[in-house]
C-alpha cells in the first residue's frame, strides 16, 4: 500500500507523462494523436505498450492505453522519450488503419518502421519481433538537449525510485493477466482486465484462456 500522500504524487509525476506526450504529439504528429491513459507498472518482457482496444472508461468516453515499463524509466530521458514515442507511432498507425504489427502485436513490420522512422527515431530489425527495437533519433536527442523533457526528467529519477519496491511486491502477488486467443487463427493478447476483443483477420471474437 502507498504511503500517505504518496499516491498524489505519483498522479502528478504521471501527468508529466502526459505533457511530454503532449510535446511529442505537436513535434511529430501536429498534435492530431488523441490523448491515451499513460501509466508505468511492471512490464518485464518489454519497455512499454499500447493498447488497441480502449482499455479506460470515463463517463460516456474511452481511452487506450500507453504504459511504460516500471523497471526501465531509470535510462537516460531521450531513450524514455523514444519508448514513448514508439508508442505514440503505435496508436497514429491504429488511428489511420495502418496495420504495422502482426502476431497479436509482437512483431513489427516495415510499415512500423517508415512511420517510426518519419517522426524521430532510429528503428533496428530483431528476427523475432521485427523493426522494432528503438533508439532516439537526432530530433529527438536534439528536443531533449534543449530541455523539452526537463521536468519530467527529474519526474523519472523519483518514479523509478518509487517503482522498485511496487514491483517487487508485484512480482509475489497472484498474476490477475488474461489471456485472450482467437479461436481461428490462433492469434492472442493479454489483459490485466476483462475486455471484449476482436481479431480484425478472422472476424472472431477472442476468447479467455484463463479466468
Amino acid at each position: 500500500m502507498a504511503a500517505p500522500g504518496e499516491e498524489p504524487r505519483l498522479s502528478l509525476r504521471l501527468a508529466a507523462f502526459e505533457r511530454a506526450f503532449d510535446e511529442l504529439n505537436a513535434a511529430y504528429f501536429d498534435g492530431r494523436l488523441d490523448r491515451p491513459v499513460i501509466t508505468v507498472s511492471p512490464t518485464p518482457s518489454a519497455y512499454g505498450h499500447f493498447t488497441p482496444w480502449r482499455s479506460w472508461a470515463s463517463g460516456e468516453d474511452a481511452f487506450h492505453e500507453i504504459n511504460l515499463g516500471a523497471e526501465t524509466i531509470g535510462r537516460p530521458v531521450a531513450e524514455v522519450m523514444a519508448t514513448l514515442l514508439h508508442e505514440m507511432v503505435h496508436l497514429h498507425c491504429h488511428e489511420q488503419g495502418i496495420k504495422d504489427t502482426s502476431r497479436g502485436g509482437t512483431y513489427h513490420n516495415g510499415r512500423f518502421r517508415i512511420e517510426a522512422e518519419k517522426r524521430g527515431l532510429v528503428i533496428a530489425y530483431d528476427k523475432r519481433i521485427g523493426w522494432s527495437l528503438t533508439s532516439p533519433g537526432d530530433s529527438l536527442l536534439l528536443m531533449a538537449r534543449q530541455g523539452a523533457f526537463k521536468k519530467v526528467e527529474g519526474e523519472l529519477r523519483e518514479l523509478h525510485r518509487l517503482g522498485r519496491p511496487a514491483a517487487a511486491s508485484a512480482a509475489k502477488r497472484p498474476s490477475s493477466t488474461r489471456k485472450y486467443t482467437c479461436p481461428r487463427c490462433g492469434m492472442s493478447v493479454r489483459a490485466t482486465r476483462a475486455v471484449r476483443v476482436k481479431c480484425v483477420e478472422c472476424d472472431e471474437e477472442l476468447t479467455c484462456d484463463l479466468p
